[in-house]
């Protein structure tokens, strides 16, 4: 078996590449960490970190397909993030006018947590600590 130490990166394709890099560093607080422009595939790869850890590669093409169904298409489901309080959160979307699911109650372990979606209409979870 494979050892593993941990996810190093979740790499994200956008349609509109000005649009998702200010949700993901305006909404949910990623800093870049490295912006590069690739002019022979008219392409950026930006790397994006939460706190000091690198977590998300943010790309963008000229033409990308869109996925072709959802949320139950084969791939990656949803990006989960933890808060610390989903009250505040929930607080901080309603101020910046991002529509969020009600939040619901896992069965499992009794937090709550809520879903919203990206600018490309990933699915983004907000589980609370």
């Amino acid at each position: 078996m494979l050892q593993l130490n941990k996810v190093h990166h979740i790499a994200i394709i956008c349609s509109c590449y000005q649009r998702s890099l200010e949700f993901y560093t305006k909404v949910l607080g990623f800093k870049v960490i490295g912006e590069h422009y690739r002019a022979e595939q008219q392409s950026y790869k930006t790397d994006l970190a939460l706190g000091d850890d690198y977590t998300v590669e943010l790309f963008s093409f000229p033409a990308p397909p869109p996925r072709p169904t959802r949320p139950e298409a084969v791939g990656l489901r949803h990006l989960a993030f933890e808060v610390s309080s989903l009250a505040d959160a929930i607080g901080e979307l309603n101020r910046l006018g991002i529509a969020h699911e009600t939040p619901r109650t896992d069965e499992f372990t009794g937090k709550q947590f809520l879903f919203l979606k990206d600018p490309d209409e990933l699915p983004i979870e907000l589980y609370e600590k």
